[in-house]
């Protein structure tokens, strides 16, 4: 959430980059707000002053024996108190459609970030590796996936519905082995493991910005719990409402779940295969660091997302994102894309960003540096997949397949998979 006073500060400056996000800005509401609101405050603090001198003066009348005097007193304290009342009512309202308001606007994008209306904008940063040049008529993953008898899309639309699957057999040993090779990977880099719960309430997701603006994309429970879209949203607000300590930062972290989104809004995008469906597991990054860290934190988290990808030896590649086309959250955002054979071209599979102080300022992550600053500061917050797992999964059988329609496992993997160099059919 951006700052009251960098809005007022900065309003021209706020228009133009929610412009530049292919979204808008509504100045002329803002700022009747927090005219209404600084008015307010002003009236309830003129309220206090004159209560808190009329009760100062009480005890004098009563001592000089001004009885009516002290009564008439009393009685307009009363009256204030009543007056104070409604006028926190007034204020309140108005905190709370403040609030609102910036709660619907996104972040604003770094100096950095290019200016662009959509994808076609993305500047692409550097590629490692080299597409492969098949010498057969080479299959999608889906097709091959099924032949295998490894992914079975009809059995998961059988038992939830369309854009659900089932692994099996090497399938589903492969999904497991992606995930402990990913945690290993992170966690020897210098990323703390967590196991956190799939369910998140209404607070956790509002501190991540998916509540309010991305409600119709989460699955959501009689009970108010939603199911996690992303482990960023659970690891960002461990720290939701503490202080912690510079010398802690950066904080660097790592954890496996399952996803669920309803991707209410990409009906017609990517309908085949795993790339696009609605449970899907992924290992997540998260940092917390000081304004100082986070720029280099954010480079990192790139490369640890890259280290995977090379590692299983996958051509990739790294573009900025601009500002038509980076997250509602992040300042900066950088996605690194897998080459997959399928849609001849490369395909997002991690996506790392610098939400600068936005998530922490909605969350109240703050810490305190008492060598540099009085008081404390709000810190800076950082997320990047690491990765999803199924477009991983998706990228090795397209990738690594053989002429007689097997999978060769990745060196890296092999140890995971039991020792299991080839997937055949099952």
């Amino acid at each position: 959430m951006l700052d009251v006073k960098f809005v007022r500060d900065n309003l021209d400056a706020v228009c133009t980059a929610m412009k530049n996000r292919n979204t808008s800005f509504d100045a002329d509401l803002f700022s009747a707000l927090d005219s209404k609101r600084r008015e307010a405050i002003a009236k309830e603090e003129s309220l206090q002053a004159e209560r808190n001198a009329i009760s100062k003066q009480i005890g004098g009348m009563m001592k000089e024996g001004r009885t009516d005097e002290a009564e008439q007193a009393k009685e307009r304290v009363r009256v204030i108190n009543e007056e104070l009342d409604r006028a926190a009512e007034v204020r309140e309202q108005i905190d709370a459609d403040l609030r609102n308001l910036l709660l619907a606007t996104p972040n604003m994008p770094d100096a950095t970030t290019p200016i662009g209306a959509d994808e076609n904008d993305n500047p692409e940063v550097r590629r490692w590796g080299t597409p492969r040049n098949f010498d057969f008529d080479y299959k999608p993953h889906w097709d091959l996936g099924s032949d295998l008898n490894i992914i079975d899309f009809e059995r998961g639309v059988k038992l939830a519905e369309s854009r659900f699957y089932v692994l099996g057999g090497a399938g589903a040993r492969l999904e497991r082995a992606l995930i402990s090779f990913m945690l290993d990977q992170h966690t020897s880099r210098g990323y703390k493991e967590w196991w956190v719960p799939a369910l998140a309430n209404k607070d956790t997701l509002t501190g991540t910005a998916q509540l309010p603006k991305f409600e119709e994309d989460l699955y959501k429970t009689t009970e108010g719990l939603y199911l996690i879209p992303t482990a960023e949203v659970q690891l960002t607000n461990l720290h939701a409402g503490e202080i912690l300590d510079a010398k802690q930062l950066p904080l660097r972290y790592c954890a496996f779940t399952p996803c669920f989104r309803e991707e209410a809004g990409s009906a017609g995008r990517d309908t085949r295969g795993i790339i696009r469906v609605h449970q899907f597991s992924k290992v997540e990054m998260v940092k917390y660091a000081t304004p100082e860290q986070g720029w280099d934190e954010l480079e990192s988290m790139v490369a640890d997302a890259e280290n995977i990808l090379q590692t299983l030896e996958l051509p990739y590649r790294v573009i900025t994102l601009c500002t038509g086309d980076i997250g509602f959250s992040a300042a900066k955002t950088y996605d690194v894309e897998v080459w997959m054979p399928s849609y001849n071209g490369y395909k997002e599979i991690s996506s790392c960003s610098c939400c600068t102080d936005f998530q922490a300022r909605r969350a109240n992550i703050r810490y305190r540096d008492p060598e540099n600053f009085k008081g404390t500061r709000l810190a800076y917050t950082l997320n990047g997949s690491g990765l999803a797992v199924g477009r991983c999964m998706a990228a090795i059988i397209e990738n690594y397949q053989n002429a007689d329609g097997t999978i060769t496992v990745p060196k890296a993997l092999v140890p995971y998979m039991g020792g299991l160099e080839v997937i055949k059919s099952e």
